[in-house]
């Protein structure tokens, strides 16, 4: 190869240029990671671990008390802790267990006062899956699970989105079964 190809003569500038760095590292500082919520970052890192529940499972009665009102089970942290369950769905589209999340941290959300806080100590499946706030979404705590049997393709695919963002976002702390078959405390 002789420096009168064009192609040597285009090379030269960037081999000029790693070898400089090799032996002139750039000055490189990386920027530390947010400790708190910015505009800018949906990412952070928060200032302590959040507390967590054992997972376990919960009957629906079980449930009900976490609603964020902190008149649930137990005064202060464990009282206004809000819970919520939603129906997993396979990649087969078959329905599998529901799991319980922890979203106390998406308090203005899933909170007394959120716009999902009717879900809160609930299985919003039905209502995630449906798109609907409406309280007859929601399954009496005395009764049996909603089978969701008549639910179209849509509505599962809906429910199956929000699984997997809350899968993405929230803790896990359990699941939800039918009456009887839940761990006591």
């Amino acid at each position: 190869m002789s420096l009168g190809n064009p192609l040597s003569l285009l090379l030269i500038p960037p081999v000029l240029f790693l070898t400089y760095r090799v032996f002139v590292p750039a000055a490189h500082t990386p920027s530390p990671p947010p400790t708190t919520y910015s505009e800018e970052t949906y990412n952070w890192i928060p200032a302590k671990h959040p507390d967590v529940l054992r997972h376990k499972k919960f009957s629906a009665k079980q449930l009900l008390p976490y609603d964020g009102t902190g008149k649930g089970k137990g005064k202060g942290k464990e009282g206004e802790r809000i819970l919520l369950a939603i129906m997993r769905v396979g990649r087969d589209g078959k329905f599998g267990e529901r799991t319980v999340f922890d979203v106390t941290s998406g308090k203005s959300f899933y909170g007394p006062d959120g716009v999902y806080g009717n879900f809160a100590g609930h299985d919003a499946s039905r209502g995630m899956a449906k798109q609907s706030f409406e309280l007859d979404m929601l399954t009496p705590a005395g009764d049996p699970l909603d089978t969701l049997s008549d639910l179209t393709p849509a509505e599962i695919d809906n429910m199956k989105g929000w699984h997997e963002h809350f899968e993405r976002k929230y803790i896990v702390c359990g699941e939800l079964v039918e009456e009887g078959e839940e761990e006591e405390d």
